[in-house]
């Protein structure tokens, strides 16, 4: 059976998050963390079976998303700023720890949570995100990674990525979508619904400042880049954007990590993989083993 979704608006480092909550109101918290160009459905899947395992669910709308609030200017979505984000919400669920789950740029919000307040956490579960430090290094390094990454760039233009990302219906959105994914794992009511959600004003302007401010407001540097908080990275190895070389290297940076590479999902590993991922997540908050294959 389904759980009851609750909408809340909760108010955090100056600004309000959407969050929508299920599961019992006592169990231990989990939030979850889309990415790009998602919004808190993305996590669907994993609503239902960690509500159903006794976890309290959290999944909000990041700014600048879907329900969220938007603020202005470039500077409101540095990392540091997103992290707070994410602090603030720990704080409102009343409990000192939370497990904090991210996927795409959610998960790179979430290392750098899991970097910045490590006290905070229990544990980490990353789904096909290197490690901010691997990231920087590979960009660097590899040709094969700058050319997948190529739309980092294109958006760092002013008003013109908003307005290819507009035309024809949202065409370029919804063609990345498929074209990166399983077939079937987006259904046409999955489009709608995202066309919908990116097509509420100001919507696209603050999703893509997440990709301006990464380059144009960077982050505080860190004394240490070394993860102290139990991780898993769960990775698509088909990840059309992200290079898989990058995974072992990240988990290299985590006191306890581990990592679970799934050779048939794409970057959209949790769509299309959710049974698999569900299992995963739920073992590993449990203190389970964790197959590795």
């Amino acid at each position: 059976m389904q759980p009851t979704y609750e909408h809340h608006f909760i108010a955090t480092n100056g600004i309000t998050l959407h969050v929508v909550q299920a599961g019992p109101p006592a169990g231990p918290v989990v939030i979850l963390l889309h990415g790009f160009p998602e919004f808190w459905q993305g996590w669907r899947y994993q609503i239902d079976a960690l509500a159903a395992a006794g976890y309290r669910v959290w999944a909000p709308d990041q700014r600048g998303y879907n329900l969220s609030d938007r603020p202005a200017g470039t500077n409101a979505y540095n990392l540091d700023i997103l992290a707070a984000d994410i602090a603030g919400l720990i704080d409102a669920t009343g409990r000192d720890k939370v497990y904090l789950v991210g996927h795409d740029w959610g998960a790179n919000v979430a290392w750098w949570v899991a970097l910045q307040y490590p006290d905070r956490l229990h544990k980490l579960a990353i789904l096909n995100v290197p490690h901010p430090s691997v990231m920087r290094r590979h960009l660097r390094e590899s040709t094969t990674q700058r050319r997948r990454s190529w739309y980092i760039f294109f958006f760092q233009l002013p008003w013109l990525p908003e307005a290819a990302t507009r035309a024809g219906n949202w065409r370029a959105g919804v063609q990345a979508l498929a074209d990166s994914s399983r077939p079937g794992t987006f259904s046409p009511a999955d489009l709608d619904l995202y066309r919908r959600v990116w097509s509420r004003p100001g919507a696209m302007r603050g999703m893509i400042n997440w990709y301006r401010a990464i380059l144009q407001q960077p982050a505080a540097r860190l004394d240490s880049y070394r993860v102290t908080v139990p991780t898993l990275l769960i990775w698509g190895k088909q990840d059309k954007f992200l290079e898989h070389q990058m995974a072992q290297p990240s988990i290299d940076l985590c006191d306890d990590g581990r990592l679970v590479m799934i050779d048939t999902a794409t970057h959209w590993v949790q769509h299309e993989e959710p049974g698999r991922v569900n299992l995963l997540l739920t073992d590993f908050f449990h203190g389970l083993p964790i197959p590795l294959s």
